[in-house]
């Protein structure tokens, strides 16, 4: 057993998004942001959002505001990362965290607009890695493996944007 480690992906949608979920959560995060920026930009002096970023102190906020577009959709994963698929190729990391960033946009061009969406997986207990997959265990199952119970495990083979984002080692017990 090697410790304690919650996942991150990265999820990239643009333009060229194929899969019908993606393309609803690009639609309407481009519209979203599209009429939130009249406000930050009402004399349509900017026209790339990073101009917007660098000079209104106030536009940051549009990531958090272009955001509440896909809460709906990101109800619809019934809390699993998407694209991240187990070893019988069903979703089956959990999340409960996400952020949203919006990574390019010139600002009334559609086609150039750009979000991540960064999903985050509850804690794991990371048994070993085999391979180019990572066994794991959902929750913490130091106490279980400690006692030799049965526990329930998957393969998540790893992939691009597929991160260990905290690790927490594990702590000897004294026997």
């Amino acid at each position: 057993m090697k410790g304690l480690i919650r996942l991150s992906y990265r999820k990239v949608i643009d333009t060229t998004a194929q899969q019908a979920w993606d393309r609803l959560v690009f639609d309407d995060a481009w519209q979203e942001f599209y009429m939130q920026v009249q406000s930050f930009n009402p004399d349509s002096r900017y026209q790339y959002f990073w101009e917007l970023l660098a000079n209104v102190p106030t536009a940051n906020k549009l990531h958090y505001l272009t955001s509440r577009a896909i809460l709906g959709y990101l109800q619809q994963l019934n809390d699993r990362i998407p694209d991240v698929t187990n070893a019988q190729q069903q979703a089956s990391l959990p999340f409960t965290q996400f952020t949203f960033e919006i990574l390019a946009a010139q600002l009334a061009q559609k086609e150039t607009f750009r979000i991540a969406i960064f999903f985050y997986s509850d804690v794991l207990t990371w048994i070993d890695t085999i391979g180019d997959q990572l066994l794991l265990a959902y929750g913490d199952q130091q106490a279980a493996i400690r006692q030799g119970q049965a526990i329930t495990t998957d393969l998540i083979p790893l992939q691009p944007e597929l991160a260990i984002w905290s690790y927490q080692p594990v702590v000897p017990t004294n026997a």
